[in-house]
């Protein structure tokens, strides 16, 4: 078949919610781009988040923030940031409202200093959906900073966890001119807002990298898992979605596979042609 660039969400789609990566798609990761394919992720994460995790396998690049970062190999080929004073205006906000936050850069996660404590619930939840865990402890994000200055021209988006679904809706009006989403893993539970910059999205950033790779949207592949996904496919010639996802996005997709973790990426993989069942899973 003629080679493809394929186009991979992280959370819910590449690993699961717990962070750990399948084996099988670690293997159709390395054995796609074996076969001349291209294999990029497209995530809200920014870069150090993707740093860390520090995975055996190399990648051609990445779409990070939502479609607020593009990068293909060594050359990032497209950035925008919230402004200074964007930036200012959501922490100020915050702030007087006693809602706690983060702002994600690609050099490090900002932090208020309140957000370790008022974000236990939301990151228990984004892992186990309703079931909450007395026992278990979250840990925090790795790339978390607090204490660090607050006022930024280098956010990619924000992130704030939502007390109440209001918290949402009152910062679509404060922030109209801005781009204002909510997330929340497991599930797609409303557990986080998110605030970026605008005219960016998953479906824009698709199509910067369809034209600077200079292809055509069937030439493209999107796997993923959640609503945020579905602009990807969009964009795309096929939309993948795993079996875990939501069912707006299994309605979206032209092809549903099984559960991250249940080797449906792999099982995608080999269904597409993309590479040979050498793990002699049933398809």
């Amino acid at each position: 078949m003629k080679n493809k660039v394929i186009i991979l969400d992280v959370d819910g789609t590449l690993i699961d919610y717990k962070g750990l990566l399948p084996k099988s798609a670690e293997y159709a990761v390395i054995k796609a781009r074996e076969k001349g394919h291209k294999v990029y992720i497209c995530t809200g994460c920014s870069k150090i988040e993707i740093e860390v995790k520090k995975w055996d396998f190399d990648l051609d690049g990445m779409i990070g923030g939502n479609g607020c970062y593009i990068e293909s190999g060594d050359k990032t080929i497209f950035h925008k940031t919230l402004t200074f004073e964007e930036c200012r205006h959501f922490v100020d906000w915050c702030k007087s409202n006693g809602i706690a936050f983060r702002l994600e850069c690609n050099d490090g996660m900002y932090i208020s200093d309140d957000y370790e404590e008022k974000s236990k619930e939301a990151r228990m939840r984004y892992i186990y959906g309703n079931i909450i865990k007395t026992n278990v402890k979250i840990p925090m994000n790795p790339c978390m900073v607090k204490g660090a200055n607050l006022y930024r021209d280098d956010v990619n988006k924000t992130a704030f966890v939502l007390r109440e679904y209001n918290d949402y809706l009152e910062a679509k009006k404060v922030f109209k001119d801005l781009k204002v989403g909510t997330w929340g893993g497991k599930g797609e539970m409303a557990l986080y807002g998110d605030i970026s910059p605008s005219g960016v999205s998953k479906e824009s950033a698709c199509l910067k990298l369809q034209e600077y790779l200079d292809i055509k949207a069937e030439d493209m592949i999107a796997f993923g898992d959640a609503k945020v996904d579905i602009p990807m496919f969009k964009a795309c010639g096929m939309g993948v979605a795993m079996g875990n996802g939501g069912e707006v996005i299994k309605e979206a997709a032209d092809l549903v596979t099984d559960n991250v973790d249940k080797d449906g990426l792999y099982k995608a993989f080999v269904y597409l042609g993309l590479i040979e069942n050498d793990l002699n899973l049933e398809i």
